[in-house]
């Protein structure tokens, strides 16, 4: 299996000269680290903030900086590297990406080696800005952000946070796992189709206390849940994620809905689900809770025998809902596909998503999963063991094929 999408592709990176230049060290790390091979291009006002030979160390690759050579004492070369680096990769990326490089991009200047690659692209190109929030925020800087989107360019935006001026607000360079994800994305075919949607996700665990200190819960550890909401905002959408108790990160312009019981999960999705066209209920909610909740800790010497428990509100046969999408998981030991089309049917959901504990790599915990898609028309689709963020994508554009 082939966990990662990025193994064996092809990727410039181009740095630029700005504050978060340092991060561009990470960004290799983990685009090398998922399985590319990289090559960095650098403008010279880069080389204020990191040197070369950080990248070509950790990429094994030569550094390109200067069109042309220091000197010609040696003799000239007729080689047009530009052009073979820019006819060998499968993905661009610019981060971090000055306000000067956009403007210079949007209107065609070719006065640096970097800018000569980007001009002999065949390839996507994903930039990646950051400045500070009134740089980021100009009227001009916004505008060009414009031209280059209709042109097709791809962006992951700054995000908000603190400044290296020691302002707060928008121009941080976006997460680098974010990037990668977004270049992952862009390398594995997936587009923009999800804009003007909103999409609301639940994930993780419940938990049904027993006392303060003990609960009722499962191995959940919301990584399903998760990828779906990064997939579909990278995708266009606007998301909303209600989350049981996990650890897992999100993307700072997801909308997050903390909760821990059943309850509380269901109070939060009938109330966002009026405002969302698709909901996907990837938690794996308690089915049972405590009769009784003791406000003091239970000691052994209580000698507790039993704990009396009654079965959680069913939060999908509650939602009374008309012109919204709703899809389900089933996670299932035995008897797979007929206790998934069982729950498809007594649910009134429109698509399941079936995950057996059976396979190896998949279900609870695992960064990979191994799903068969059922949609209400009986359709049923079997995808190999693959990145859950894979198979998040693979999850949302069979919900697309469904919405005709």
């Amino acid at each position: 299996m082939q966990d990662d999408q990025l193994s064996g592709k092809k990727i410039i990176l181009g740095v630029t000269g700005g504050i978060a230049a340092y991060k561009a060290c990470w960004l290799t790390r983990e685009l090398i680290k998922r399985g590319a091979e990289v090559k960095v291009v650098m403008t010279p006002s880069a080389l204020q903030f990191v040197q070369p030979l950080t990248f070509s160390s950790l990429t094994k690759n030569d550094v390109i900086v200067n069109i042309f050579p220091d000197s010609q004492e040696n003799g000239s070369s007729m080689k047009t590297w530009h052009i073979d680096l820019a006819l060998w990769a499968d993905l661009m990326i610019i981060a971090p990406c000055t306000v000067n490089t956009i403007a210079k991009i949007a209107v065609g200047f070719l006065d640096n080696a970097l800018l000569t690659v980007v001009s002999s692209l065949r390839c996507p190109l994903l930039i990646s800005p950051a400045a500070d929030m009134d740089i980021y925020d100009n009227k001009i800087t916004q505008r060009n952000f414009q031209t280059l989107e209709e042109m097709g360019y791809l962006f992951v935006k700054a995000e908000k946070g603190e400044l290296a001026s020691g302002l707060e607000g928008e121009g941080r360079l976006a997460d680098i796992n974010k990037i990668a994800d977004a270049a992952e994305l862009i390398l594995t075919g997936y587009k923009r189709d999800l804009l003007n949607k909103k999409i609301l996700v639940s994930a993780g665990p419940t938990y049904e206390d027993i006392d303060p200190v003990r609960f009722i819960g499962n191995r959940s550890s919301g990584k399903m849940g998760y990828n779906i909401a990064k997939a579909a905002f990278l995708r266009g959408a606007e998301v909303t994620l209600i989350t049981g108790p996990v650890h897992e990160s999100i993307y700072p312009e997801i909308k997050v809905i903390k909760v821990r019981s059943t309850a509380e999960m269901k109070k939060a999705i009938h109330k966002e689900i009026i405002n969302s066209d698709i909901l996907i209920m990837a938690a794996a909610v308690a089915d049972y809770k405590p009769a009784e909740v003791s406000i003091r800790k239970m000691k052994k010497e209580d000698k507790l025998n039993q704990i009396k428990l009654y079965p959680t509100e069913d939060i999908l046969s509650s939602l009374k809902t008309s012109g919204k999408k709703i899809i389900g998981f089933a996670l299932e030991t035995d008897n797979e596909k007929e206790n998934a089309l069982k729950k498809l049917k007594s649910k009134n959901l429109d698509m399941i998503v079936l995950n057996s504990l059976n396979d190896e790599q998949s279900g609870f915990e695992y960064n990979t999963n191994k799903i068969t898609v059922i949609h209400k028309n009986g359709e049923q689709i079997d995808f190999p063991l693959e990145s859950k963020f894979q198979a998040a994508n693979k999850i949302i554009s069979e919900i697309l094929k469904s919405n005709g």
